[in-house]
């Protein structure tokens, strides 16, 4: 009977040790799986929070993105506007222009016919005076054979009468020629207008054309000889401003002792610019020649290089800054103002920089003495091998430190690409442009 309860008591402490572990092992289970729930709605809710910080980042940008196509609308349509009104401007004075040399080459006409018909009266007197001279020859013979005669009262009055009559037409004659050559005189003076005419419509007309195009053009066209018209002509754009032009455009120049040509005056609050480089695309290839760098290159409307014989014209004329503005990749911008000094061909455009003003921590305090080098022209450069291994045309020191010139590239290799290299670490820049500042402000309505 003792057995039996003891094994009883033995096998109902077993099964209540069982139950209990069982119990156990199912509750921490289910703790497991509610941890496990916990950490995957964590999980993601923090996905969900990525997520929303992402699409946040995204309606940011694309606000941006259309602000600014919007800002290049705006400046579009401006500039539509203004190249229309000075269009309609250049038609207006092209027909006037038209209409006065119509008229006066119909005055030209009628002058050619009076000097024909003076030119044949003329020769008409001429005959009868050198008739009247053969009756005086007859005359002088009759009295040298009368000479031991008396002459007849006849005789004295027709001699008499001979001499009125010659002295008369005499008078006639130079009459007759100062009236030639007073004609003469007018009719030049009229075929010069005619000529500055012709001429001026002919810049007009070329004027308009590469207005139209936007395209490089090299010198305009100069027909008068006495430079009456081209003489006329601004001589840079700071001229341009003060005899009224308010507009950015495309302006015709002639600085001192250089043909006219074409460029682009900026008329801001900042100043009077003239912009002889600009880059922002890489829609222009200006890995050039040493030719095409001394001409000019490029589209006025997008990228362009004016030309080392234009940019010296202006240059040389003095009362100006060279300006730089440049951009990187990360769209910040700098601007730097230089005192300078650009010397001629014969030195290869050798530059003198002193820093003016700069709103930029990469801005060269100073650079002197470096001629400017293509890949087929370098002469004196401290490497000659720079404009064959960074590309394009430039004033280089020592290659790779500046070179706004280069390739519009952001991967390597950079040194290739724009970039300003100021001393420390290069930076490669997007975008740039160079121009002659003015010393002559806009004044702010």
């Amino acid at each position: 009977m003792l057995l039996l309860l003891l094994t009883f008591l033995l096998v109902s402490s077993q099964s209540h040790s069982f139950l209990t572990e069982t119990t156990l092992s199912e509750h921490q289970t289910e703790t497991r799986l509610n941890f496990a729930a916990l950490d995957e709605v964590r999980l993601l809710a923090n996905g969900l929070l990525q997520l929303g910080h992402s699409l946040r980042d995204f309606v940011q940008n694309t606000k941006n993105q259309i602000n600014n196509i919007f800002q290049k609308l705006n400046i579009f349509d401006k500039s539509f506007y203004q190249l229309s009104v000075l269009t309609s401007e250049i038609k207006e004075e092209e027909e006037e222009l038209k209409k006065t040399t119509v008229i006066l080459k119909a005055n030209n006409e009628e002058i050619k016919g009076l000097s024909l018909e003076i030119n044949s009266k003329v020769e008409d007197i001429i005959k009868e005076r050198n008739h009247l001279r053969r009756q005086v020859g007859g005359l002088e013979e009759k009295l040298s054979g009368l000479s031991q005669s008396l002459l007849s009262a006849e005789q004295v009055s027709e001699i008499s009468t001979l001499k009125e009559i010659i002295q008369t037409q005499e008078k006639s004659i130079t009459d007759l020629l100062k009236a030639v050559n007073e004609q003469s005189e007018q009719l030049n003076n009229q075929r010069t207008k005619i000529k500055s005419l012709e001429n001026k419509l002919s810049i007009q007309e070329t004027a308009e054309k590469n207005r139209q195009t936007n395209s490089l053009s090299g010198y305009l066209p100069y027909f008068t000889s006495d430079g009456s018209f081209s003489s006329n002509l601004p001589k840079d754009c700071g001229e341009v401003f003060s005899r009224g032009q308010k507009f950015s455009s495309l302006y015709a120049i002639k600085p001192y002792e250089s043909e006219t040509f074409l460029v682009n005056c900026e008329f801001t609050e900042e100043g009077v610019f003239t912009v002889i480089q600009r880059r922002h695309d890489g829609s222009v290839d200006f890995d050039q020649s040493w030719e095409k760098y001394e001409d000019g290159f490029g589209d006025f409307s997008s990228e362009f290089w004016l030309g080392l014989k234009k940019i010296y014209a202006i240059a040389r004329q003095g009362h100006s800054l060279l300006y730089v503005q440049i951009e990187d990749w990360r769209k910040e911008k700098h601007f730097m103002a230089y005192q300078y000094i650009l010397e001629d061909a014969a030195s290869n455009y050798t530059i003198h920089l002193k820093l003016q003003s700069a709103e930029s921590s990469s801005a060269v305090d100073e650079l002197s003495g470096f001629r400017f080098s293509t890949k087929d022209h370098n002469d004196g450069n401290h490497d000659p091998n720079c404009a064959q291994d960074y590309t394009g045309g430039w004033w280089f020191s020592i290659c790779g430190d500046i070179n706004l010139n280069g390739k519009c590239i952001q991967s390597r290799p950079r040194k290739k690409g724009t970039h300003w290299k100021p001393g420390r670490g290069t930076t490669s820049f997007k975008a740039s442009k160079i121009s002659i500042s003015h010393l002559t402000k806009p004044q702010t309505p």
